[in-house]
């Protein structure tokens, strides 16, 4: 039977981790020292709160993907899924895609995120129905920015339509990546068990 270490590739993985988790102690650091040269940034309790809650969340969810497989594809695509949802969320959060933070139209990319999560379920966590789910989850991706743009909200932000297009364009690149990297999880499953 093997090890607790050996799941998480012994040692070195154990290492991994811990340089995972202090970098996500030092990017929740970041603001705080940041208040300190700047008014731009002006964090209370609940900001702190809503970030740290998110980034173990983020983390948590990592390490327990991580201990499924050994598969690399397949914790890579985990990563980079965890990753553009991570990306997401904060963007969101603290400055909003679709003109402000308080715009509503930005209340769809919670649709985005339904989409990547209903679709890991129904694939049963399986790197072939992952792969699936997060192509459609880079295809919502884009009809939101699409329905933005076309319906024009945010169109009272300086940075509309530009921030929309790109944004929307480099979420659907990580969606796609993480979608690739399922689909060579799932091609590296299937070898394994066809190889004598």
């Amino acid at each position: 039977m093997a090890g607790r270490g050996e799941i998480g590739g012994g040692q070195r993985g154990s290492v991994w981790r811990m340089v995972g988790w202090t970098i996500a102690a030092l990017a929740l650091l970041l603001p705080l020292v940041a208040m300190r040269f700047t008014d731009e940034v002006n964090w209370d309790e609940t900001d702190f709160a809503f970030a740290g809650g998110l980034i173990v969340a983020t983390g948590v969810t990592f390490e327990l993907a991580a201990r499924m497989t050994n598969n690399k594809a397949y914790r890579a695509a985990v990563g980079v899924a965890l990753a553009a949802a991570f990306s997401l969320i904060w963007i969101n959060a603290a400055v909003g895609i679709i003109g402000s933070e308080n715009n509503p139209a930005n209340l769809m990319y919670g649709g985005v995120l339904a989409v990547g999560i209903v679709g890991a379920v129904i694939a049963r966590f399986k790197p072939s129905g992952m792969a699936r789910a997060f192509f459609l989850t880079a295809l919502t991706q884009g009809m939101v920015g699409v329905i933005a743009l076309a319906a024009g909200f945010g169109s009272a932000a300086p940075s509309f339509p530009e921030a929309v297009v790109f944004l929307t364009g480099f979420f659907v690149a990580l969606w796609l990546l993480s979608a690739y990297l399922f689909r060579k999880a799932a091609q590296e499953q299937t070898s394994a068990v066809a190889a004598p």
